[in-house]
């Protein structure tokens, strides 16, 4: 029940959920891969994680998820500074929140680009590694709202249906391979995705650290348990 010398890749931590999940991770000795498309973000967190002489190491890879190419030199960045990879955490997503009539292509591909392609091209990445090591945890950071949908959700929506079927269809695919596969579905959090984090609205919201001590948590457990699905809320919303 520990992450001490597990080699674990991060998509989307340059900040919010991805960064603070880094940390502490690192900080219970993992060994951390993390990658978004903003550099400065991620060397800066890089230089955290070594000043404050975390058990772990953090090692930063810049790239789009998107990319095919950035997704495979994430995969053999870790493989060349850790020669195994124990878990990964496909947390790169964002959201566009409008009316069907007033979405575009553009912004319709886009959102299913990085929340669904981006998750499928990592995955794919590491998949022929976990299978020869004959373990392996992938994890799905998608929203409560692959369970539900509304009114201005659409593209949103649409795209966290979509991670939970690859979810679904995958734990079928990889479960004889001693590979397990976790979706986890947040309520609101307090973080960048929202327009103004720290704001009094969202104060009660979950925060960055909830979700983190949430990973940790799944990441951890015993060989033999798999945690396939991991939903939280904030107590102030309905659910």
């Amino acid at each position: 029940m520990t992450v001490e010398n597990k080699t674990i890749i991060i998509s989307g931590a340059s900040r919010g959920i991805g960064r603070a999940t880094a940390l502490l991770l690192a900080g219970h000795g993992a060994n951390v891969v993390v990658t978004a498309r903003n550099a400065d973000e991620l060397t800066q967190l890089e230089k955290e994680a070594t000043e404050g002489h975390t058990r772990g190491k953090i090692v930063a890879v810049s790239g789009d998820v998107t990319s095919e190419s950035d997704v495979a030199t994430v995969v053999r960045t870790a493989l060349d500074q850790f020669k195994r990879i124990d878990v990964v955490i496909n947390n790169a997503g964002f959201g566009i929140f409008k009316n069907v009539e007033d979405i575009s292509v553009s912004e319709w591909d886009d959102v299913m680009a990085t929340n669904v392609k981006g998750t499928f091209l990592l995955t794919k990445a590491a998949l022929p590694t976990l299978k020869a090591q004959g373990s392996g945890h992938i994890v799905v950071v998608a929203s409560d709202v692959a369970k539900r949908t509304f009114a201005g959700g659409s593209l949103y929506t649409a795209s966290k249906y979509a991670q939970e079927a690859f979810m679904g269809a995958l734990r079928k695919e990889v479960r004889p391979f001693g590979i397990k596969v976790t979706g986890v579905y947040s309520g609101l959090v307090d973080s960048h995705f929202h327009n103004k984090p720290g704001a009094e609205s969202s104060r009660n919201w979950l925060k960055n650290e909830d979700m983190a001590e949430s990973m940790l948590f799944i990441v951890s457990r015993p060989a033999h348990v798999v945690i396939d699905e991991f939903m939280v809320h904030p107590l102030e919303q309905e659910y």
